[in-house]
Formats: C-alpha cells, sequence, structure tokens
C-alpha cells in the first residue's frame, strides 16, 4: 500500500509540475488572443507546416484575431507591415529566433541565413553586398541574357507547337531549369546545364522537393533542427560524398571552391570572386554560394512560373503587356535582349511584376524573431522579452486594407490607379516582400533583373496558352512555392515585331 500511495503521490507532484508549467506558458502570453489549442503546444504549427498550408493558415488567424496574434506556447504572428519593419530594422534589438537554425543548408556550418549572431551576421553581410549588387560582378546582366536565350533556344528545338503538332512543356521545371542555370552561373562561374541537358542535373529539384518541407518541418521545432546537425544524425543528411541531388550541389560548391583558393588561382570578377576579394574563407564562400543557388533559384522560379500563370489566366493583361513590348519594340524603346535600365520604364511590366510577388510571395516561411530584452510594446500590447514573432507574409500581402477589397485577385492595374499615400504604402509594403533592413534579401536586385527580362523576352516571341485549364499546375506551399505539372503549349508569334 505504501508502495502505491508513493507512486500515487509522485504521479500528483508531475501532474502538478506539468500543469504549473503549461498554464506558466500559456498565461505568459494569455492577454494576447488568438486560438485556443495551438496557444498549448507547437502541434498545430506543424501540422500547418505538414499540410503545405502555413501561408493560408497563419493569414485566417490574423484575420480573425487582429494584427498580433498568438499561435503557439511562446509564438506571436503579425501582418502589420510596421511592426516588420521595427523587427527588422537595421539598429533593432530584435534578433533572429530559433526558427533559423533550421536553415543549414550544410549541416556543419552556419550561412547568412541561418546566422543568429547579429555582429558576426552584419559582418558577413558586408563583405558579400558588393558580389549581389552587380558593381564587382559586371558580367551579371549578360549571364541573366544568355541563359534566358538558353530557354529560348530550348523551346525552339523540342517545344514548339503548330498546327500540325503539339509539344506541351512543363513550365514549371523548365522555369526552375532557368533560374538554376542563372544562379549557378552567377554563384560558381559556370551553370550546371540544367537548359543544355534539358533534364534534372543530379535529380536537385526532384530531392530538394522532398528535402525543403521537411526543414521547413523542422523549424518549428528548433530542438530536433539542431539534433539534426550533430554528429549522431549528420551521415542521414545531405554530404559532399553523394552523387545525386542537395547532397551533390554541396560537393559542386565546395570542389569549386577549392580550385578558386588554389594558389595562383585567377581571379574573376564574378560573385565568387567578390566574396574572396572582401575576405571570405573558403569555408564560407562554400556554404554562401551554395545559399545563392537554393534560396536564388526557388523564390524566383516561383514568381516567374506564378505571373505566367496569372496572365494566362487573365487574357487582357496578357494582351496589354504583350501591346505594350510590341510598342516598345516598333518604338526603339528596347533593345534586343532587353537591357534592365529599359524594362524599368514600362510601367505596365513593372506593375504585372509588382503584381505577382504580391499575389503569391516567393517566401511565406515565419521567419520568427525574438523580442528583446525588457519586452516591447507593440500596437499598445506588451509583449514579454523572448517571445517569438513571426511573420504572416500571405496576410500582410493580401491585406484588403493596404490594396483594396479586391486584393486577392490578380489585378496589375492597382499598381497604375493608386496615387498619393496609397500608393507610397502599397509600395512600402511591396518592399517587404524582400524583407527590410538588417535582413533585406541580397539576391534582391538578381531577381529583380531576371523578371525585368524573361517576361519581354518570352513574350515577344511566343504565345503561351495552358493544357490543362481545370487544374493549370499543381502547388505546395513549404515556406518557398513548390509548383508542379504546370504544362503549357508554346507557339511562335508569326506577327510579332
Amino acid at each position: 500500500m505504501a508502495g502505491i500511495g508513493a507512486i500515487a503521490s509522485l504521479s500528483g507532484i508531475l501532474a502538478a509540475g506539468i500543469l504549473t508549467y503549461l498554464f506558466y506558458n500559456w498565461y505568459r502570453l494569455s492577454h494576447i488572443p488568438g486560438p485556443f489549442w495551438p496557444s498549448l503546444s507547437k502541434y498545430w504549427l506543424v501540422q500547418q507546416s505538414l499540410k503545405g498550408q502555413m501561408h493560408s493558415a497563419l493569414k485566417e488567424v490574423t484575420d480573425e484575431y487582429g494584427s498580433l496574434a498568438r499561435v503557439g506556447p511562446n509564438d506571436l504572428v503579425t501582418n502589420d507591415p510596421d511592426i516588420l519593419r521595427k523587427m527588422m530594422a537595421v539598429r533593432s534589438p530584435y534578433t533572429r529566433g530559433p526558427w533559423y537554425d533550421a536553415m543549414r543548408l550544410d549541416p556543419a556550418r552556419n550561412n547568412l541565413l541561418s546566422l543568429r549572431d547579429e555582429e558576426a551576421h552584419t559582418n558577413l553581410r558586408n563583405k558579400m553586398a558588393a558580389g549581389y549588387s552587380g558593381k564587382e560582378n559586371s558580367s551579371m546582366e549578360g549571364t541573366i541574357d544568355k541563359q534566358i536565350q538558353n530557354l529560348i533556344n530550348l523551346i525552339e528545338r523540342k517545344y514548339l507547337s503548330t498546327n500540325k503538332k503539339s509539344e506541351p512543356m512543363d513550365l514549371g521545371q523548365k522555369g526552375q531549369f532557368f533560374t538554376l542555370d542563372v544562379i549557378s552561373d552567377l554563384a560558381f562561374g559556370k551553370a550546371l546545364g540544367f537548359l543544355d541537358k534539358d533534364e534534372d542535373v543530379f535529380e536537385y529539384i526532384k530531392i530538394t522537393e522532398q528535402y525543403i518541407p521537411a526543414m521547413l518541418v523542422m523549424a518549428n521545432i528548433p530542438w530536433l533542427a539542431r539534433l539534426t546537425h550533430t554528429r549522431l544524425f549528420r551521415s542521414l543528411l545531405p554530404n559532399e560524398a553523394d552523387k545525386l541531388g542537395f547532397g551533390a550541389f554541396i560537393g559542386v560548391a565546395k570542389q569549386i571552391t577549392r580550385d578558386r583558393f588554389q594558389p595562383g588561382a585567377e581571379p574573376q570578377k564574378d560573385m565568387m570572386g567578390s566574396f574572396i576579394r572582401h575576405g571570405l574563407t573558403q569555408e564560407e564562400v562554400a556554404g554562401e554560394t551554395l545559399l545563392q543557388v537554393i534560396a536564388g533559384s526557388d523564390t524566383s522560379a516561383a514568381t516567374i512560373r506564378v505571373v505566367l500563370l496569372n496572365l494566362m489566366s487573365s487574357p487582357p493583361c496578357y494582351r496589354k503587356l504583350q501591346e505594350e513590348i510590341d510598342s516598345a519594340i516598333k518604338t526603339g524603346k528596347i533593345s534586343s535582349p532587353i537591357t534592365d535600365s529599359e524594362a524599368k520604364q514600362l510601367p505596365f511590366l513593372q506593375a504585372v511584376i509588382k503584381e505577382g510577388l504580391r499575389i503569391t510571395p516567393p517566401a511565406t516561411g515565419i521567419f520568427n524573431k525574438t523580442v528583446p530584452k525588457g519586452g516591447d510594446v507593440l500596437n499598445g500590447i506588451f509583449v514579454p522579452e523572448g517571445t517569438q514573432i513571426g511573420s504572416s507574409f500571405y496576410g500582410v500581402h493580401h491585406s484588403k486594407k493596404i490594396f483594396g477589397e479586391d486584393a486577392d485577385l490578380f489585378r496589375p492595374e492597382r499598381w497604375l490607379e493608386a496615387e498619393g499615400d496609397t500608393l507610397a504604402t502599397m509600395m512600402s509594403t511591396s518592399d517587404l516582400i524582400f524583407h527590410y533592413g538588417k535582413y533585406q534579401c541580397l539576391g534582391k536586385p538578381v531577381a529583380l533583373m531576371e523578371l525585368n527580362k524573361i517576361y519581354v523576352e518570352l513574350l515577344r516571341s511566343f504565345d503561351f496558352a495552358i493544357v490543362n485549364v481545370n487544374q493549370p499546375a499543381k502547388f505546395l506551399n513549404a515556406g518557398i512555392w513548390i509548383i508542379t505539372d504546370f504544362w503549357v503549349r508554346v507557339t511562335r508569334r508569326e506577327e510579332s515585331p
């Protein structure tokens, strides 16, 4: 009986401890509105991530509970652009949260995205900025032009349809082939040949479509992400000895970097050359070029595909953009290929790009930031120090308050109709697509240059039509958009200028 009593007492103590722990963690943020069950555990966040619905789930929460809402025991989410700018400002005391621990692409080391030490992050970022901006990479625009031409050549060689034959093309796949060749050419000094071979080199796309969703799920369980980086699990993760997939890319990055650091190696005026000149170590260069390929290809490819899908689904917009391109060609306002500066002068093209980025933000991860010591007051609500505040980027860019009652529709004209403060607010909110301040995406100039060029070059030569109007493509959100089975029919424009 004594034993039973002792067990009962121990059980009672444990139960009391668990209840006290749960109550304390729940109570700490109980003054902030949000759905009840997510406030008790991380299960809800993990569940939404597994479903590929995190972007829409977070939007629904902020739509219902307000611009600052609770989604976990120590987790809030916001769709307020002012809060996002405050957290990401250059001198902000907010820091990256444990969510970023899962962003290590090479388990052995951090990169610019996963690095949480603020001073180290700033120093590394400053060393890399010139390479990304193009200031020390004079071939950036020419490299993008070359890969666009490679895409056009591939279409003409294999995927042109006529009245007599149909050659459907998976634009989801080819769009990513293009961005992978662009970014690998910029990062490594040579493209990896996705377009030339018209195949998934190293089965990179196939394997990363499995790996990246898993990585984003683990980001919601930081201790698990850190555990996978230990020696115990490292053998199960991608590594440079792999012949296929993500690991093969790690191997390519390391080999090319080793070659660049060999005594007597000739300096080159590309991104890697810039990184080396600014003092990045061999390990840092390998890690950052790998990040370039992963982050730069998936996000840009998603926007290229989304814009073309929306244009094909909106014939008036499609025709209006094509007419603007045709008119600019006839009047000599654009070259062949179009330059980045020329593209910036085409108002409807710019409206289409902004609207495409807005309607489907390319990166929709939660990107948690940690509330600094002493806590903070946000929208009149006190938030204790150590709280994790995530971003509902999908909610921000679908805000009816900012973009109008039709914010869920693809309508580029909104950018040409808006004026004054309304336009200024839309523009400043749109800038958050590439984040802000000390966390602004360094790849922004590259991404915008790709977008400024590719639609003009494709639409001046070809017409595109959706093959399966009932299901144009398959979408999965894993913090980034995985878009597959996007089949289109491509025909030559006989009457193009």
